[in-house]
């Protein structure tokens, strides 16, 4: 993990507070793995993290913060998998959907840590605003990646970009929650990406 990681405002890590920030998120993973957003615990995550209940206060406020935070280590994780294995489509819609679609399979394989997360990353108030802006730079950065377009993104392209981004939030709540299937996730993620490919091709155009 690298110190990019941290909201933008703060000051660089250095390497050993670098090193117990990751303990933290890894012990936080861990125990949303287990339970959920119930099973994460401020006094258990220092416990597993071997930090002390003031040291993980510091770094995060509360456990949202940390969670959101989480949500963000995770999406590195899959940024950094992308740069090693592009999605292969020809088209920029379908790279995008295949994308989303690649990440929904990882967080069905770990039901309760995407419901702690995204659980976190929807009730977060202005006092997480830092971490959620993080996530949804990091979101919009995996998106404009995956389309392969080169050069600066037009107005249009990322007004689209958005419309995808809170489509695939609004999916991950309908499926955590049993209103939504994997299929219906599925068709709803390759409707909206169309929004992709009309304007990349009208950036084009233009």
């Amino acid at each position: 993990m690298t110190a990019h990681s941290t909201p933008p405002s703060a000051p660089p890590l250095t390497e050993r507070q670098e090193a117990r920030r990751r303990r933290i998120l890894d012990a936080t993973a861990e125990l949303a793995r287990r339970g959920g957003f119930g099973a994460v615990q401020m006094r258990e995550v220092a416990e597993s993290a071997d930090v002390a209940l003031g040291t993980l206060y510091r770094y995060f406020p509360s456990k949202v913060h940390l969670l959101v935070a989480t949500m963000h280590d995770q999406l590195e994780r899959l940024h950094e998998t992308l740069h090693r294995r592009p999605p292969e489509e020809p088209e920029p819609a379908a790279r995008v959907a295949e994308t989303l679609l690649r990440a929904f399979r990882a967080l069905r394989r770990e039901p309760n840590l995407a419901e702690a997360m995204v659980r976190a990353f929807t009730f977060a108030d202005r006092s997480a605003g830092a971490e959620v802006d993080a996530v949804s730079r990091l979101t919009t950065a995996i998106i404009l990646d995956a389309t392969g377009l080169e050069g600066p993104p037009t107005p249009e392209l990322l007004s689209a970009v958005r419309v995808v981004e809170h489509t695939w939030h609004s999916t991950l709540i309908g499926w955590l929650s049993g209103r939504s299937s994997a299929e219906q996730v599925r068709t709803d993620i390759e409707t909206v990406c169309r929004l992709v490919e009309s304007e990349s091709a009208g950036g084009a155009r233009r």
